[in-house]
């Protein structure tokens, strides 16, 4: 049982802190408050192979493990905060899901472009009655040809107002063993986009609308019985977010550090107090065991997929000790953590958004709790 990164591993972490503080340091803040997907970052990793770590070289990607990735998205956000969304992307969300299921046509026809920076793919689950339920979704794709029409409705989208391609759940008849997903472009006829709304975070999603629009066969990712395949993928962009509300939990502690170090009061440093000494000794505690957590998940999955109870009880450590850790360094910095003159407010608008998405903190719990007692509790009434 080792805790330490191997060699490997280390000289891993050092290229990426290094290239972060080269070409991400500077523009960091505008990054965060800016609107537009940071396409130009996103090409800028391509070129140093921090995009498709997760993905098999025999596929176009690095070749890497989970807990590579993980290292990388740590080491991006210690810098640049918005820019750890593009590690996201580009290793953890609905890239891995297809890289492993897509036939070589769709491989083609999408996993370059991901891999380059000039691609983005987003998944489309969520539906206005179908959140944490999600088998009660009601995008149909109906039989028509050699091909299927889809219609139905999705929200809360990430990257819905940049992706290229979305990877969209949709039921193929009733039960859960008939739902899988498809390939839909933007720009496809019957394809529509909401108005935008804008998160507390400050990220924009906007409802996406199928109106009959028509998919051909070779765009049908996993047919029926392919949720469980899905779900099961679903888990590597739960690493992700985990990775991140803790990595943004840490930046926002290491600036209120710094700030504790040169700040006076009543003629004192900040950290002469002993309450906040006890602050900055809770928020330690609180970001290394969650981040044991985290890498024993990512550690055991690089053998393959993430272990469904594993991520689920570091995601619910992450998320909580993220939150509760940049809330804790806006209340020690005060007016300056709450300004949007620095990052620890976003720091603490964005961890706590990622206690909702991925698998809310209750849902996740349930699903631990299975664990527990070796049995399943259904949440629809009987």
């Amino acid at each position: 049982m080792h805790f330490n990164l191997t060699d490997e591993q280390s000289m891993f972490r050092d290229s990426v802190a290094a290239f972060a503080r080269r070409h991400l340091a500077a523009g960091a803040l505008a990054r965060a408050h800016a609107d537009d997907y940071p396409w130009d970052v996103a090409r800028l990793m391509a070129e140093q192979g921090l995009l498709g770590i997760t993905v098999p070289e025999e596929k176009g990607g690095v070749g890497g493990s989970l807990m590579d990735a993980v290292i990388a998205i740590e080491q991006i956000a210690a810098v640049c905060p918005r820019s750890a969304d593009v590690i996201q992307a580009g290793n953890f969300g609905a890239i891995r899901t297809f890289a492993q299921f897509a036939n070589e046509q769709q491989q083609k026809d999408y996993l370059q472009p991901l891999l380059t920076g000039d691609g983005l793919i987003a998944v489309a689950m969520t539906e206005p009655d179908a959140g944490s339920a999600v088998t009660e979704l009601t995008t149909m794709a109906v039989p028509d040809g050699d091909g299927f029409r889809v219609t139905g409705q999705k929200i809360f989208t990430t990257h819905g107002l940049h992706a290229t391609v979305f990877l969209v759940y949709v039921r193929y008849g009733p039960g859960t063993g008939n739902i899988g997903s498809v390939l839909i472009e933007r720009g496809q006829d019957g394809f529509t986009f909401g108005k935008p709304v804008r998160f507390l975070s400050g990220e924009e999603w906007n409802p996406l609308f199928f109106d009959n629009v028509y998919v051909p066969k070779e765009k049908v990712l996993l047919g029926p019985g392919g949720f469980k395949k899905q779900i099961a993928g679903f888990n590597v962009e739960r690493i992700g977010n985990t990775a991140r509300s803790l990595a943004l939990g840490r930046y926002a502690y290491n600036i209120a550090l710094e700030h504790a170090k040169t700040r006076k009061q009543f003629g004192r440093l900040l950290c002469d107090f002993q309450g906040l000494q006890w602050k900055f000794a809770e928020m330690k505690v609180k970001l290394d065991a969650a981040q044991l957590l985290l890498y024993r998940a990512a550690a055991n999955a690089d053998a393959g997929l993430p272990s469904a109870e594993e991520t689920a009880i570091a995601k619910v450590a992450c998320n909580r000790a993220g939150f509760d850790c940049a809330n804790e360094a806006m209340q020690i910095m005060g007016g300056a953590g709450f300004s949007e003159d620095g990052l620890v407010e976003y720091c603490l608008r964005r961890t706590r958004g990622w206690m909702i998405a991925g698998g809310t903190i209750e849902i996740l719990l349930n699903r631990i709790a299975e664990t527990v007692f070796d049995r399943r509790f259904a949440q629809a009434p009987a």
